[in-house]
């Protein structure tokens, strides 16, 4: 596996692991990456400095000081700790799918019964949604976890 730094067109900036340099590349191009912020598919490999092999041993992750420990979360999150999150919101929530937008929209302007929903929207209906006061938040679903019914 290699690790690489990501940043979509937004400026968020993440990780992704790939078999390969040409693993990631087909991703790319096949439009397969999203940000898991916003949900672009804009993706583009960050600089990242070079890591030298010093001859020392690293401590294992258990041994290392917790501001290392730290750093290695997401959004504060360890990865067991953000799926667990995730898992907890696809089984409490409805998949509404691609009408995610309109089901938004239904259940802010009280015209469908208030509900918690998920579901798919591209960047342009997310800002569509925001700019109308509605208060969406983008998760990376994990795909085993993405079509799980309510």
């Amino acid at each position: 596996m290699i690790v690489f730094d990501l940043g979509c067109d937004n400026d968020h900036r993440f990780e992704g692991w790939f078999a390969s340099s040409e693993d990631f590349e087909r991703q790319q191009l096949e439009k397969k990456l999203s940000c898991p912020l916003c949900g672009s598919t804009q993706i583009n490999r960050l600089v990242t400095a070079a890591r030298l092999n010093t001859g020392r041993a690293e401590a294992p992750a258990r041994e290392q000081p917790e501001a290392v420990a730290d750093a290695a979360q997401y959004a504060n999150f360890d990865a067991a700790r953000m799926l667990k999150l995730i898992s907890h919101i696809v089984e409490n929530t409805e998949d509404v799918g691609k009408a995610f937008p309109e089901e938004a929209r239904k259940i802010h302007y009280r015209e469908s019964p208030e509900r918690h929903i998920r579901g798919t929207a591209s960047a342009q209906e997310v800002d569509a949604l925001r700019d109308e006061g509605i208060d969406i938040v983008a998760l990376p679903v994990p795909a085993h976890l993405a079509n799980k019914p309510h």
